[in-house]
């Protein structure tokens, strides 16, 4: 509507001026500018009237979690094993809404808004794993694979008897309703986002380490070992090392760029892991001897 009101207007007001531009007249002229700033404010006044289309996410109803049973058996294991856990304890799960909007892509700029608002999802829980106590937790899979503990707040605790209960648990359910497990090696994970595990908590499973308590044992009697590593030029390093292939002139920009030495954890040297390990399987070790080629 403005486009042919400022149109007529325009004309009239070149019409006044008289003369000729480029071989356009007055009324010519004005006509084609009242027509071009009409336009603009008939997409803007069709923008402003158009609805707003609400496009939302899969919202979780109910929360999914890993079956949890009743007086199930606490295993005992010595050495290293990975098997998973039972849950014990749990919150509801906490709902994020995230909400964008897009102007949509009509004809200059109309057509509306778009607006997307998409649901996160996080759970807290607590797993036990074994009778404890344990030395240590090695790797750990979520639905079958490796998980990826880089940002994912997780505790442990070894399953001892003097072990203090978990601080995040105490503060959801109070400290004199919160028990500490003892004698019973658990994890607690705390706001673990959901969105990839289809909104559900995956199925885990741990890599736990428990030597032999037995004093006579090897894992008991063993204080030195020699450390010699497969293959790898910074396999002692205990800084990540990356390098970048792929680039341009030999520079980073473009290129590809991987870890020579996060091949057991993503965020952890193998050096490192491998210490860790080493310690948890034979706490009595008490030198290690490097050989460098």
């Amino acid at each position: 509507m403005a486009t042919l009101v400022l149109g007529v207007v325009g004309s009239s007001i070149g019409m006044g001026f008289g003369g000729a531009i480029l071989g356009l007249s007055g009324a010519a002229i004005g006509g084609l500018i009242g027509s071009t700033v009409g336009s603009v404010i008939d997409s803007w006044i069709i923008s402003s009237l158009a609805p707003t289309q609400r496009i939302e996410g899969a919202r979780l109803e109910s929360l999914r979690i890993t079956s949890s049973t009743e007086g199930a058996v606490i295993p005992r294991l010595y050495g290293r094993m990975r098997i998973g856990g039972n849950i014990v304890w749990a919150t509801d799960f906490r709902e994020e809404t995230r909400t964008t909007t897009q102007r949509g892509g009509g004809k200059g700029g109309g057509g509306g808004k778009v607006r997307t608002t998409e649901y996160l999802y996080y759970a807290s829980f607590a797993v036990a794993l074994y009778e404890g106590p344990i030395t240590g937790i090695g790797r750990i899979w979520a639905d079958g694979k490796p998980l990826d503990l880089s940002g994912i707040t997780m505790r442990w605790y070894s399953g001892d008897e003097a072990q203090a209960p978990d601080p995040f648990i105490a503060a959801k359910m109070g400290a004199a309703n919160t028990p500490a497990y003892r004698g019973t090696a658990y994890v607690v994970f705390e706001d673990l986002p959901l969105g990839d595990f289809g909104n559900r908590i995956p199925q885990l499973s741990f890599e736990v380490f428990r030597p032999l308590a037995d004093p006579d044992t090897a894992e008991g009697l063993t204080r030195a070992v020699t450390m010699i590593p497969a293959s790898g030029e910074f396999t002692y390093a205990t800084q990540a090392i990356r390098k970048t292939t792929g680039g341009a002139f030999g520079g980073t920009s473009g290129g590809t760029t991987s870890a020579e030495n996060l091949n057991a954890l993503p965020d952890t040297t193998d050096m490192v892991v491998a210490l860790d390990r080493l310690q948890a399987m034979a706490s009595a070790i008490e030198s290690v001897s490097l050989v460098v080629a």
